[in-house]
């Protein structure tokens, strides 16, 4: 289930875009257009799905369910905060040896700066 989240009368995020929706023909043109290839794979491949439904899950309890915002700019700024203090910063993943996001880039960067 995915909680659509409102603030005075709009909605603010949306649930996930369908399936059909990003077969359509429309969309794969828009890709095409901008030189992007669409990560959708076979009908119910869960690996599509995990990494964004992990997020939005941390996104919703650690940030959406907490408060509510009087205003976009404010829920703006909260989730943006977020993602760069917290997730980014703090958050250690095993697939990335237990170090956060930011320290795995730091690392790989100085490799290829190295090798360069």
């Amino acid at each position: 289930s995915h909680t659509l989240i409102r603030y005075p009368d709009s909605p603010v995020l949306r649930r996930p875009v369908e399936y059909g929706q990003f077969r359509s023909r429309k969309f794969l043109r828009a890709l095409s257009r901008h030189r992007l290839v669409g990560s959708m794979g076979r009908v119910a491949s869960c690996g599509d799905n995990a990494a964004m439904e992990s997020f939005f899950a941390l996104l919703q309890k650690n940030v959406l369910d907490r408060r509510s915002w009087t205003t976009r700019e404010q829920l703006r700024i909260a989730i943006a905060t977020w993602i760069e203090r917290t997730y980014h910063r703090r958050r250690r993943q095993a697939a990335l040896g237990r170090l956060t996001p930011i320290e795995f880039e730091t690392i790989m960067n100085t490799t290829v700066a190295l090798a360069a």
